[in-house]
Formats: structure tokens, sequence, C-alpha cells
């Protein structure tokens, strides 16, 4: 029964990280979901107040770097309000739309549109502020993939 157990970690551990090219999954309570399955299965024993706090920081900043990274890379690029919205829609829908390559189009064409249709920006500024969008996107994916990886290793870390 050990390895189905592990096996059913690795494989919440795994769709967190799958949740980071289809946003509209729940990355982050798939990690939460490894954690509580090895205290289902094993114990909940090695996850003291200090291992609690360190993972509550840690999911936190994953929200955080979602938010932030898009925001930036939109706002650095002189975007509005309207093209975070674009690009955000963009990130959910593109997945679904364009299998892999709507990952990164999606967020891209989400705020050029919103710029254009909402702030009539001329097609040169519209554009800048979605390769903004897609470069947040793609710093923010970077973090949050070290940031996972800290997260699984310190557990692993405790719980072996």
């Amino acid at each position: 029964m050990d390895t189905l157990y592990w096996i059913l970690i690795a494989l919440s551990f795994l769709l967190a990280f799958v949740a980071l090219f289809y946003p509209i999954l729940p990355g982050v309570l798939f990690l939460a979901l490894g954690f509580i399955l090895y205290g289902v299965f094993y114990s909940f024993t090695p996850f003291t107040i200090p291992f609690i706090i360190i993972q509550a920081i840690l999911f936190i900043s994953l929200f955080v770097v979602d938010y932030v990274s898009n925001l930036y890379g939109v706002k650095r690029k002189g975007g509005s309000k309207a093209a975070i919205w674009g690009s955000t829609i963009g990130l959910l829908v593109g997945p679904f739309v364009i299998p892999i390559a709507g990952l990164l189009v999606g967020p891209f064409l989400g705020a050029v549109l919103a710029e254009i249709i909402v702030h009539k920006k001329s097609f040169p500024e519209a554009f800048r502020v979605g390769i903004g969008s897609l470069l947040g996107f793609i710093g923010g994916t970077i973090v949050k993939i070290f940031v996972q990886l800290i997260m699984i290793c310190y557990f692993l870390w405790v719980v072996l």
C-alpha cells in the first residue's frame, strides 16, 4: 500500500505543476492535497506549527506571484486594468482554444485586444502591452515552479 499512497501523493504534486500550464486547474489545492493525503495515509504529526506557517507563507506567495507578475508586466509596458483583465481571461481561455500554444498566445492577445478595444490604443502600443503581459506571465511561472519545488522539497525533508 505504501507504493500506492506515494503514487497518489506524487500525482497530486504533478498535477500542481500541470496547473502551471493549465491555469484553470487549482494548482495550489493539488499541493495541499498531497500534504493532506500524506497526513491521512501516514500521520499529520510531522506537520508542526513551523511547517504549517512556512507552507502557508509559500502558498500565499504563489497567489501573490500570479497577481504581481501579470500586473508588473502589463503596467511596465504602459497597460491598463483592462489589459490585466484581458490577459487573465486570455490565460484561462487560451490553453483550451489552442492547446499548449494558447498558454502564451492567450494572455498576449487578451492584453492586446483589451487595449485596442477599451482604450483605443494603436496596434504598436497594444502590442507592447501584450509583450509585457507575456513576459510577466513567463516570469511568474518560473518563480512559481521554484516555489512549488521548495514546498515539495521541504515537505519531503520533514516527512522522510
